[in-house]
C-alpha cells in the first residue's frame, strides 16, 4: 500500500509539475520538483526539471553545482546544453566553448549557444560562419532572431575590425536590423547615413513598444541605468563595456559633474593609457572649467608620451588655440603634423588662418610646400592641378604677379586652350616683362573667332537694360519742317534770377559763415540753458537782469540796427525789431542775418 500511495503522490507532482510548466511559474514547479526528489533524489529527469527551473528563475550557480554535483547521473550528453548555457551566463566563455566542443551531439540548440559563445570571444569570422549554417539548416519561427545575430556580427566585423561589410541582403524591418545596420555604417565612418537608420530604428522600435511605455526611453540617462542592471556585463563585448564607460564619463561632464567625470575619465586612461577618449574628455573637462592652459599642456603631454596618436591630439590643440583668438600658434600647430600638411584640407585651412592674420607670406609657403609634395608623389594628379590653380589665384588677388608666373605658366603648359589662364599669364608678364607679354599675346584667339551672334537691338531694349533706345516713330508736318531746316537754332531759355533776401543791402559784404549751421560759425558763443528774454524772477526779490536794458525804449533808438530795408525810412526805425546781442554779429563783420519779424504798433503808420 505504501509504494502504491508514493506512485500515486509523485504522478500528482509531476502533473503539478507540468501544470507550471505551461503557466510558467517556475517556482512553484521547482517545489514540486524537490518533493519529487525527496522520493528519488537519482531521477534524471527530475534533476533536470529542477536545472531548467533554476535557470528560469536566474539562479545560474546553484543549477551549475546541482550539475557537478550529479555529474554520475547528469551525464555530459544528457545535460550538455544547460552546462554550457550557465557558463555562459556566468561569464565563464571559455569554458562554455569546451562544454559545447565536448559534447556528443552537436544540437541546434548547443549550435545557436556555439554562435553567441564565438560572438562573446570575437571571433567573429567563426561566428558568421556558424550563423549562416543555422540560417541555412533550419526552419523554424526563430529565422528572424538568427538573421538579426547575423547582421550583428556584420556590424561588429566593421565597427572593431574596419572589415568592409558585406551585403547580406536583409529586409531591415525590424528596428534590430536597422540598428545593426546604422553600427555597420558607422565603422566605415558613413555618419549622416548611419544617422538616417537610427532614426528609423528609433521609430520602429517606438512603434513596437505599448502605449504605456516610456516615451523618454531614448534618454541618455535611462540608457546608461540601463547598462547598470545586473548580468549586463556579461552578455557584452569588452570593447562594448569600455565604450559605455565612456559615454558615462561624457554623461557626467554633460551634467555639469565634474568630480565624476574626472574620475571616470582617469579610471579608462589607467585602464587603456595609449586610448584617446580618456585624455579628450579630460581635456574637455579642464576647458568647460576655463583652465584652456591646463587643456593643452595635457594634450601636449599626451602627444609627446605617444606620437603615433600625436595627429589627433594635434588637431584638438588647434581648436583650442583657435577658440582663444591664438591664431598664429595654432597654424603653427597644424605645420607640425607632417602627415596631414600636403591634404587639401590642411592647407585650405591653413591659407584661409593665416590670410585672417594678413600673413600673405606664410599662406604662400604653405601653398608651395603642398605642390612640391605633389610634384614629387602624385605629379600632374587632379589635386596636384587644383593646388596650382587656387595658389595663382590666391596670389593674384594679393598683388603678387610675379610669383604667380610660374604657377600659371605650368597650368597653361598642361591645357594650352585655357584662355582664361592664358590671359592671367598675360597679364602678370605685362607688369614684369612686356616684350613677353607681346609674344603670348599672339596665342590668343582673334577677334573673330571670339565674336558671338548677338542681337544688340534686343539686347538694348531688354529689362536689364540699363538705357532703353526709343524707337523712331512717325514724323509730323511741324517736326518734319524742323528737322528739314537745318539753319534753325535752338532757342536758349533764359536763366530766372534768383531771388535776393528782403533785407540784402548790395553795399554790404555778406557774411562768408552764412551756409554754415550757427553751432558751427566762428562767432557762435552759445546759449545759456533755461535763460528766456524777460529773465524774470531771477536775482533778489523786485530786481531785473542786467538785459532789462534792452526794454527801455530810449535806449533801443540808440541800438545799431540790422541791415536796412530797402525804402524804409530813419523814422520807422523804432518799429523795427531789435537785435539781441548773442545773435549780433562781431565788430568789424557785417550783419548778415535774417532780419526779425516785424510787429506792428497800434496806430502806427507807414510800413510796407
Amino acid at each position: 500500500m505504501a509504494s502504491a500511495s508514493g506512485a500515486g503522490s509523485a504522478a500528482a507532482l509531476w502533473s503539478e509539475v507540468n501544470r507550471c510548466g505551461q503557466n510558467g511559474d517556475f517556482a512553484r514547479a521547482l517545489k514540486s520538483v524537490n518533493k519529487i526528489l525527496q522520493i528519488s533524489k537519482d531521477d534524471v529527469t527530475a534533476l533536470q526539471c529542477k536545472v531548467v527551473c533554476l535557470i528560469q528563475n536566474g539562479n545560474f550557480k546553484e543549477a551549475l553545482s546541482v550539475i557537478n554535483t550529479h555529474t554520475k547521473v547528469l551525464t555530459s550528453d544528457v545535460i550538455a546544453f544547460e552546462k554550457a548555457y550557465c557558463e555562459y551566463r556566468l561569464n565563464r566563455i571559455e569554458n562554455a566553448l569546451k562544454t559545447i566542443q565536448s559534447a556528443s551531439q552537436q544540437t541546434d540548440k548547443l549550435k545557436e549557444l556555439y554562435g553567441q559563445v564565438l560572438y562573446r570571444l570575437e571571433r567573429y569570422d567563426d561566428c558568421l560562419a556558424a550563423y549562416r549554417d543555422l540560417i541555412r539548416n533550419s526552419q523554424d519561427e526563430y529565422e528572424e532572431e538568427r538573421k538579426t545575430n547575423l547582421s550583428a556580427v556584420v556590424a561588429a566585423q566593421s565597427t572593431w575590425e574596419k572589415v568592409m561589410p558585406e551585403d547580406l541582403g536583409l529586409r531591415e524591418a525590424t528596428y534590430e536590423l536597422c540598428y545593426n545596420s546604422a553600427c555597420a555604417l558607422i565603422g566605415q565612418g558613413k555618419l549622416n547615413e548611419a544617422m538616417k537608420k537610427l532614426q528609423k530604428a528609433e521609430e520602429l522600435c517606438r512603434q513596437s513598444l505599448s502605449e504605456d511605455s516610456d516615451q523618454n526611453v531614448f534618454d541618455s540617462k535611462k540608457k546608461v541605468k540601463l547598462t547598470n542592471a545586473e548580468g549586463v556585463e556579461h552578455k557584452l563585448s569588452k570593447k562594448q563595456l569600455q565604450a559605455i564607460e565612456f559615454n558615462k564619463a561624457l554623461l557626467a561632464m554633460y551634467t555639469n559633474q565634474a568630480d565624476q567625470c574626472r574620475k571616470l575619465s582617469a579610471s579608462l586612461q589607467s585602464q587603456s593609457p595609449e586610448h584617446l577618449l580618456p585624455v579628450l574628455i579630460q581635456a574637455a573637462q579642464l576647458c568647460r572649467e576655463k583652465q584652456h592652459a591646463k587643456a593643452v599642456a595635457l594634450l601636449q603631454d599626451f602627444a609627446d608620451q605617444h606620437p603615433a596618436n600625436a595627429a589627433e591630439i594635434k588637431l584638438t590643440m588647434a581648436q583650442l588655440k583657435i577658440a582663444q583668438g591664438s591664431i598664429t600658434k595654432a597654424c603653427m600647430i597644424l605645420r607640425s603634423i607632417e602627415e596631414l600638411q600636403h591634404k587639401p584640407g590642411m592647407v585650405s585651412a591653413l591659407v584661409t588662418m593665416y590670410s585672417h592674420e594678413e600673413d600673405i607670406d606664410s599662406a604662400i609657403e604653405v601653398f608651395t610646400q603642398a605642390i612640391q609634395w605633389y610634384q614629387q608623389f602624385q605629379p600632374k594628379s587632379p589635386v596636384h592641378l587644383s593646388l596650382i590653380r587656387e595658389a595663382a589665384n590666391f596670389k593674384l588677388k594679393h598683388g603678387r604677379k610675379k610669383e604667380a608666373i610660374s604657377d600659371l605658366e605650368e597650368l597653361w603648359k598642361q591645357n594650352p586652350k585655357d584662355v582664361h589662364t592664358l590671359a592671367q599669364l598675360i597679364s602678370a608678364y605685362s607688369l614684369v616683362d612686356p616684350e613677353k607679354a607681346k609674344v603670348l599675346s599672339k596665342h590668343l584667339p582673334s577677334s573673330d573667332t571670339m565674336s558671338l551672334k548677338v542681337d544688340v537691338d534686343a539686347l538694348e531694349n531688354s529689362h536689364g537694360a540699363t538705357y532703353v533706345r526709343k524707337k523712331a516713330g512717325k514724323l509730323t508736318g511741324d517736326s518734319q519742317q524742323k528737322e528739314q531746316g537745318q539753319g534753325d537754332v535752338k532757342k536758349k531759355k533764359k536763366k530766372k534770377k534768383g531771388k535776393l533776401p528782403k533785407n540784402y543791402d548790395p553795399k554790404v559784404t555778406p557774411d562768408p559763415e552764412r551756409w554754415l549751421p550757427m553751432r558751427e560759425r566762428s562767432y557762435y558763443r552759445g546759449r545759456k540753458k533755461g535763460k528766456k528774454k524777460d529773465q524774470v524772477g531771477k536775482g533778489t526779490q523786485g530786481s531785473t537782469t542786467a538785459g532789462s536794458s534792452e526794454l527801455d525804449a530810449s535806449k533801443t533808438a540808440s541800438s545799431p540796427p540790422t541791415s536796412p530795408r530797402p525804402g524804409s525810412a530813419a523814422a520807422v526805425s523804432a518799429t523795427s525789431n531789435v537785435i539781441p546781442p548773442r545773435h549780433q554779429k562781431p565788430a568789424g563783420a557785417p550783419a548778415t542775418k535774417k532780419k526779425q519779424q516785424q510787429k506792428k504798433k497800434k496806430g502806427a503808420k507807414g510800413g510796407w
